[in-house]
């Protein structure tokens, strides 16, 4: 039968031409026989891609080309652009568990090996296994390539030093083995990473998670962890200018005011801090700090904390008794002996003069009047100027006195004031924390780790308490 525009057929259906197909004897592809091919025939010849040890061998010389075939090639598969040059004997064998890559041991903490980025990574016992992204499945051999032969069980796969289904240990991105991924958290092995870094070490995570997963760690913590704990973890996580100013930024903003956290940290910093505040509150909250204050205060408590929020105090570390003396007697002057208070005269002195100029001033102040500056501040004034008067005046005399009386005061009595906590505790701890663990025992006759254990619970208990460092 025949079809119009198309030639006739020959006797004998299509027969095959001189070089064509079928393929004459010896050409490619193999002669009958069928699939699987002859002995020394494919799989591919030595030095093709990639190399196998104790494989099958080619015929010598390879197989001849036959007229009109494909053209013989010189080592097997043609090369492929771009692709992986064959190594000699296979891979080398990598160093770790299951050989490829080099990974820890099961349980091993990645922060060994990298850092700070990799404090990111930590093993997950029974997590996704590894490949190539789109690559085959565990188990799946790579698709136009021959399975490696099952009858043989020392014959290695195709690629010789690499297994055909690597075991490496399984990993998940995880913050501090915090599985973001998962569907669980834990909350031990953050406890343990947090509480055993500096801030330093702890605030690089925030950009390097973000610059490898594409991902924002604080939203994933947030959706993670909860309570006090959250708000612990993610203070560890700012520098201290970020976390005051996010503190600052709290205790002004919506209905009310959290003064005493405004006295507290504008009373406590030095000049170099208070001005990277000021930095850090314009850039992260589109105001000044100094705005911020005179629209949520008045009077001389404005005053008051506006005059410590520019960072201007005077900070040379030499004494003139005679002026020490002479601001004793201004101080002395403006309150206790005369009707009234002159709380601008206080403001003046007790906002520019320096830390040992005023440890001076408050000991002519002593010997002049007979009574203790602070007291003299309690009898004459009242209400949040007086709150900020004396915290500026234990914070010249012994800020860790200071800081031990807050921490009492956090946790005394019914109730647990946990922002004041988690402030000082976080932003004390690499400051002069054992200097607060002495005066708190001294002062109160047990251990700021008794108190802190017995004042709180779980995992929030346990990273305070890596904070607070040990009992005394």
């Amino acid at each position: 039968m025949s079809y119009p525009g198309y030639p006739p057929q020959q006797p004998g259906g299509y027969p095959p031409q001189q070089g064509g197909y079928p393929p004459q004897a010896g050409t490619y592809p193999p002669n009958a026989a069928g699939y699987p091919p002859n002995t020394g025939g494919y799989p591919p010849q030595g030095s093709g891609y990639p190399p196998q040890a104790g494989g099958y061998l080619p015929p010598a010389g390879g197989y001849s080309p036959a007229q009109g075939g494909y053209p013989p090639q010189p080592s097997g598969y043609p090369s492929q652009v771009p692709g992986y040059a064959p190594q000699p004997g296979g891979y080398p064998a990598q160093s770790g568990v299951g050989g490829y890559p080099s990974m820890p041991a099961a349980g091993e903490d990645f922060v060994a090996m990298y850092s700070p980025l990799t404090a990111v990574l930590c093993l997950q016992p029974g997590g996704a296994p590894q490949g190539y992204p789109g690559g085959p499945a565990p188990g799946q051999s790579m698709p136009n390539y021959p399975a490696a032969p099952a009858t043989n069980p020392s014959t290695p796969g195709y690629g010789s030093g690499v297994p055909s289904t690597p075991q490496a240990p399984a990993i998940s991105v995880r913050l501090f083995k915090l599985p973001l991924f998962s569907f669980c958290t834990d909350e031990g092995a953050i406890i343990e990473l947090l509480g055993s870094r500096t801030n330093k070490q702890r605030v690089p995570m925030v950009a390097a998670y973000k610059t490898t997963y594409g991902k924002d760690l604080i939203h994933d913590l947030k959706s993670e962890l909860t309570g006090n704990f959250e708000k612990l973890v993610l203070a560890m996580l700012m520098t201290p200018a970020q976390f005051d100013a996010f503190e600052l930024r709290e205790a002004i903003k919506g209905a009310g005011t959290d003064e005493a956290c405004l006295i507290e940290i504008l009373a406590s910093r030095s000049n170099a801090e208070i001005r990277e505040i000021n930095h850090v509150y314009k850039s992260e909250y589109g105001k000044s700090l100094e705005d911020a204050i005179s629209s949520d205060t008045s009077g001389h408590f404005r005053r008051l904390l506006i005059s410590l929020s520019q960072g201007n105090r005077d900070e040379k570390e030499t004494v003139d008794i005679s002026l020490a003396k002479q601001d004793a007697q201004k101080l002395y002057a403006a309150g206790e002996n005369k009707v009234g208070t002159d709380e601008s005269q206080f403001n003046a002195i007790l906002c520019a003069r320096s830390k040992p100029h005023l440890r001076a001033v408050f000991q002519e102040y002593q010997q002049m009047c007979g009574r203790d500056i602070e007291k003299s501040i309690c009898r004459e004034m009242s209400g949040h100027v007086e709150d900020g008067m004396v915290a500026v005046v234990k914070c010249i005399k012994h800020s860790p006195a200071y800081f031990a009386e807050r921490l009492h005061k956090a946790m005394k009595g019914a109730g647990t004031k946990d922002r004041t906590l988690i402030r000082i505790m976080v932003s004390r701890s690499e400051v002069d924390m054992l200097d607060i663990r002495q005066e708190y025992v001294k002062t109160y006759g047990k251990s700021l780790y008794t108190d802190i254990s017995s004042d709180t619970s779980g995992d929030y208990k346990k990273l305070l308490l890596k904070l607070c460092g040990g009992s005394d």
